[in-house]
């Protein structure tokens, strides 16, 4: 088990962001005995999904949702499938933008070195 902080340093996050998913209801950790949060396994690679979907602009308000649905069992399967499959899409759209700005950079970078060197 991890203690809040040793959870956060693990995570790279702030032990502030960890109380906040708590607030949330995003992250429901154990208590020991001096109610003190502590952390397990689990917790920590449900924690790991939540910071990827966060980091691929997945909104709160999503996660929150999907956090809702997994605590409410396996009934709720299929909405989960369709609320990570419209995220797949998501990131989908951002991996094909950032590839046509890469090739747009890779353009005007390749454009300023012939100006800057012509001879190159």
């Amino acid at each position: 088990m991890y203690s809040i902080s040793e959870a956060a340093k693990l995570l790279e996050i702030s032990s502030h962001t960890l109380r906040y998913y708590e607030k949330e209801q995003i992250i429901l950790p154990d208590r020991n005995d001096h109610g003190e949060r502590e952390y397990g396994d689990s917790h920590i690679a449900w924690l790991r999904f939540v910071i990827k979907l966060k980091q691929t602009q997945m909104p709160l308000v999503k996660i929150r949702e999907y956090s809702r649905l997994y605590q409410e069992g396996e009934h709720t399967q299929e909405a989960r499938l369709r609320l990570l499959e419209e995220h797949r899409n998501s990131v989908r759209e951002q991996i094909s933008t950032l590839q046509e700005t890469e090739k747009m950079l890779d353009h005007k970078i390749g454009s300023y070195k012939e100006m800057i060197n012509p001879s190159i």
